[in-house]
């Protein structure tokens, strides 16, 4: 796929079309919907409403990669989207990051390495949400939780809560710095209970299930961040587009 040089594509205008947004979903297997067979996971779940007669017509790509890590996600961030459709030559209205599970996994055993040094990790996330936020306004939606009892995940990959909470964390912080609007899906599934958590994840105990997937859409959908963008018409859209880039002139 032939792509734009990064200087080039920083040069070029966000859209303000006023009627439909054009978004963009990049991440791990949350965005991509794994685990989901009946629905396609929340991300296509949303796409589709949006292709309902009457609907307000916005586009969406799901850039979403199974194992993906931040590091890997800030690589193909931009050129992911230049050439695709409606998003030629030009930056999305919205993009929503949803990155992290995987950079906590440790590695071969429940007290091995993880997958991305802590510090590093934290180096990576900043210099993915800056880099996202100069482009178009962002929205990140975090991590589900993920049932420890039932690792290893793919006879290797060891997942548990604390350090999911410490990389939540520290990507919550980095959001909070840059005013960039965060999801805490972890502590929000959590605080329903452990019966209820644990009911919409697959097997694997790492993926949500379809049942899951209709919760973290509906979760996003009631998130006033997002309603922001969505519920709006063109006051609204018009009106993020016209904040974001007020907010990285300032900043």
């Amino acid at each position: 796929m032939q792509t734009l040089p990064s200087s080039t594509l920083r040069r070029l205008p966000v859209s303000s079309q006023p009627s439909s947004l054009r978004w963009v979903a990049m991440g791990d297997s949350l965005i991509y919907g794994y685990g989901d067979p009946d629905g396609g996971g929340w991300v296509d779940q949303l796409r589709r409403r949006w292709m309902l007669p009457g609907s307000p017509g916005h586009v969406l790509y799901n850039l979403g990669i199974r194992g993906d890590k931040v590091q890997q996600v800030s690589r193909r961030l931009e050129f992911e989207f230049c050439n695709r459709g409606e998003l030629r030559n030009q930056h999305p209205d919205v993009l929503i990051l949803s990155v992290g599970t995987n950079d906590s996994a440790r590695l071969g055993k429940p007290n091995g390495r993880t997958m991305t040094d802590f510090d590093l990790f934290q180096y990576e996330m900043v210099q993915l949400i800056d880099h996202a936020r100069s482009l178009c306004p962002v929205l990140f939606v975090g991590m589900t939780p993920v049932d420890a009892s039932q690792m290893p995940f793919s006879g290797c990959l060891y997942y548990n809560h604390a350090d999911q909470s410490r990389f939540k964390s520290a990507t919550q912080v980095a959001c909070q710095e840059r005013q960039v609007p965060y999801l805490d899906i972890f502590d929000l599934w959590l605080s329903r209970g452990d019966d209820w958590w644990r009911s919409r994840l697959t097997a694997d105990g790492l993926h949500p299930n379809s049942m899951g997937y209709k919760s973290l859409l509906q979760d996003f959908l009631q998130w006033d961040a997002a309603q922001s963008f969505i519920a709006g018409n063109e006051h609204s859209g018009t009106a993020a587009v016209a904040h974001h880039s007020q907010s990285v002139r300032s900043a």
